[in-house]
């Protein structure tokens, strides 16, 4: 597949900019594989799509506020930070990005918060990500860590193109975040209400766990047209023995197993054995999942609406089929579903 197999015309008034009132009250699209059928719900009503026994494999992932603004030493030009992961706890060291980039040099320090509050220092130019830069902090980590969280911005990605806002440290994180180390949403399980999740319970549903921290892999432009060439930034899952239980379980029962979300799916189709169970993991997944592509875990998904060229879009399409994938957004255009972070959901079943 050619990266401009996944190119096509969105219009930005169908990029979600504000997330709905309420959570379970977006627009749902739901969509059968097999019939190519396609019907039009609120998230809501996903109800009606489960019984007793059925399993959300959910990531329960937590985004960290990872945009810092600061200056530059000396010339107090202003330096935007943008934390992609943690290095090591004990020296304070973090893999970042910097714009403008070409402002930074090794050795160069920069200052974060009134009276400059946090101070770190660039101790490397050459990661393929960014830079490596030390925060120069003498207090105990969870100080350290709150400094960060007082300072750091929501990370809400740039084609919003407006100010972060104080509900967004709420909206853009999911209900049963717990573990922190994502830098964007897993968008899919914005969806769910607390009241929600309580009725699926109520009817029998379980709920299976894992992390897969989303990284910035997620929305860095693809630059080869040739995607078998294409290069994924790693990212840091964790599945329990208890998660691929309940999974496997429900695969035993000819139950539905449904991902919740793009990075949902990445994590299962990495942890399945040769045996075709999931067993328990912990370590990095670099896996690109684009069409052709034989599924092995779950046989249900939701996720949101991507955007052209993405590595989202291009599971969605190895899921649905390329063909198909194109007949969903067109109607999904047509019907003005909204796109992205903010934007509706679809049921794949």
């Amino acid at each position: 597949m050619k990266l401009s197999q996944f190119k096509y015309d969105l219009p930005t008034e169908l990029i979600a900019d504000y997330p709905p009132d309420n959570r379970d009250e977006s627009r749902m699209m739901v969509v059968y594989r097999k019939d190519r059928k396609i019907e039009h719900k609120m998230f809501n009503d996903i109800l009606d799509y489960f019984k007793e026994g059925d399993v959300f494999v959910i990531n329960n992932t937590k985004v960290f506020p990872a945009r810092l603004y600061g200056e530059k030493e000396k010339t107090g030009a202003k330096i935007e930070v943008f934390l992609l992961r943690e290095l090591d706890k004990e020296s304070r060291l973090w893999d970042v990005m910097v714009d403008p980039a070409r402002k930074i040099r090794i050795g160069n320090k920069l200052y974060f918060g009134k009276e400059e509050s946090l101070v770190a220092e660039v101790i490397d130019n050459t990661t393929s990500r960014g830079r490596t830069i030390r925060f120069l902090f003498d207090g105990p980590y969870d100080e350290f860590k709150r400094t960060l969280h007082s300072l750091g911005e929501t990370p809400l990605p740039r084609i919003h193109q407006r100010a972060v806002e104080p509900e967004d440290r709420v909206r853009f994180q999911t209900i049963y975040a717990k573990y922190e180390g994502a830098i964007a949403a897993p968008t899919a399980g914005l969806h769910f209400s607390r009241e929600l999740m309580k009725r699926l319970e109520i009817m029998g549903v379980n709920f299976a766990e894992l992390t897969l921290h989303t990284g910035l892999g997620n929305f860095r432009p693809i630059e080869v047209e040739d995607l078998t060439k294409h290069k994924v930034d790693s990212e840091e899952m964790f599945v329990n023995n208890q998660a691929a239980s309940i999974i496997n379980n429900a695969w035993e029962s000819h139950r539905k197993v449904v991902a919740v979300g793009t990075t949902t799916m990445k994590a299962l189709e990495t942890a399945i054995s040769i045996t075709g169970k999931i067993k328990s993991y912990q370590g990095w997944t670099n896996k690109f999942i684009f069409p052709p592509y034989e599924f092995k875990t779950a046989n249900a998904m939701i996720t949101n609406f991507h955007l052209p060229k993405s590595p989202m879009l291009m599971m969605v399409s190895a899921y649905l089929g390329y063909d198909f994938v194109w007949e969903v957004y067109r109607e999904a255009m047509k019907e003005k579903y909204k796109f992205f972070t903010y934007g509706d959901a679809m049921l794949i079943i």
